[in-house]
């Protein structure tokens, strides 16, 4: 039987990725400086936190607490 994490568990780990995200945004996001400084890392960014998130998502058993 495959160990999958519960929902607690994948809301925490949203939680925390979207902690790091903002401080990422924040520091080198949208805006920050010029071509790769700026945009260019803010969509890279997004890119990954869309990628890690629906890696969470697809890999949390929803209906299992713990």
């Amino acid at each position: 039987m495959e160990r999958r994490p519960g929902c607690l568990i994948g809301l925490l780990k949203l939680a925390f990725l979207n902690a790091i995200f903002d401080w990422l945004q924040d520091r080198f996001g949208f805006g920050r400086g010029f071509s790769c400084s700026g945009i260019g890392c803010g969509v890279i960014l997004l890119i990954i936190f869309i990628v890690l998130a629906c890696t969470t998502c697809a890999n949390t058993d929803w209906l299992r607490a713990f």
